[in-house]
């Protein structure tokens, strides 16, 4: 549970989870900030406007999933790395994790990585699959690995 062990639990992820049709459409945002915290800008880095806080600054964000176009230029704006594009539809058996990544060496496209679960241990190995690192995103790469479909809600970090 996040508040014993700074881990999410599945009852706790399961609110900010796109419902199965939205997941069959393609790439979606996830968005696992799940605490009160004065904190926006994914707010004003969505271009479709599909993030917004409903209490102000101080509120958890709300993703409209049928207006997220998995972009992911929410990805590298949060403070907290909680923001994730997952996509169901990369291949049979087979989605893609986008993730910030703020450690060096910053990996390579077909890169073989290391998968982690949410705390910190190997799932197994997989494939880099992008890396987007422009000067605009001050050090924050967007890495986007291949996984099996059934761990897209496990995996959140890889090692290098």
């Amino acid at each position: 549970m996040l508040k014993n062990d700074g881990i999410i639990a599945p009852e706790e992820l399961a609110p900010v989870l796109p419902p199965p049709a939205r997941l069959e459409k393609g790439p979606v945002a996830i968005i696992e900030c799940l605490q009160d915290i004065p904190c926006d800008p994914c707010v004003s880095a969505c271009p479709t406007r599909a993030i917004k806080m409903k209490e102000g600054i101080t509120d958890k964000p709300q993703l409209d999933f049928d207006a997220c176009t998995g972009c992911g230029l929410c990805i590298p704006k949060c403070p907290g790395l909680a923001i994730f594009v997952i996509n169901m539809k990369h291949a049979a058996g087979k989605a893609t994790v986008s993730m910030s990544y703020e450690l060096l060496p910053v990996p390579e496209k077909d890169q073989e990585v290391t998968a982690l679960d949410r705390a910190g241990k190997a799932v197994g190995k997989v494939r880099v699959v992008r890396v987007i690192n422009p000067p605009a995103y001050d050090r924050t790469a967007v890495v986007t690995i291949e996984v099996p479909a059934d761990q897209v809600n496990n995996i959140r970090a890889i090692r290098v």
